[in-house]
């Protein structure tokens, strides 16, 4: 697997070198109020599974956040899911956007026809970032994911076609 390269950012497959980083960034309240506690995410993005890769966002050389993609590798249902998260002292920059539109644009070169994103209902901010790109709401997943404080909350299910990234 080799480095993706977008516009202004590179996506390169994340590493136990990158491990105190990302702690780092999964942990500052911005991120960690959307993504859960940083321990138990932390080994979610470092665990080995068929069909998911998770990338380390540089910028200027620096790591500034990741992104993931699951792939449903059922040849019926073929499609990918992305998640990511942005140190907040990146966020306002263009560094999401161009780093989901570059992840969304290798997914399509290898083969897949919709992309899935599922914010936070409450998640503006992301959900105009993912808007931006092409992507559109679905629907809403009631009581979906436990937020940080342990109520339910709901999300959003989103998807992007082949053909309308933007």
């Amino acid at each position: 697997m080799t480095a993706i390269h977008g516009d202004r950012v590179q996506l390169r497959p994340i590493g136990a070198a990158d491990r105190a980083r990302v702690r780092e960034i999964l942990a500052t309240p911005e991120v960690a109020r959307w993504w859960g506690e940083p321990e138990s995410e932390i080994e979610g993005v470092y665990a080995v599974e068929d069909g998911f890769v998770c990338y380390a966002i540089e910028y200027d050389g620096a790591v500034v956040g990741l992104i993931q993609s699951s792939e449903e590798l059922d040849p019926q249902y073929r499609h990918a899911g992305i998640d990511i998260a942005v140190h907040p002292g990146f966020h306002g920059r263009g560094i999401g956007t161009d780093a989901i539109r570059t992840l969304a644009g290798h997914l399509f070169a290898q083969g897949h026809h919709r992309l899935t994103i599922d914010p936070a209902a409450a998640n503006e901010t992301a959900i105009r970032v993912y808007e931006k790109v092409g992507f559109r709401p679905v629907g809403v997943l009631r009581v979906y994911e436990r937020g940080s404080d342990g109520s339910w909350r709901d999300g959003l299910l989103m998807d992007l076609l082949e053909g309308e990234l933007t």
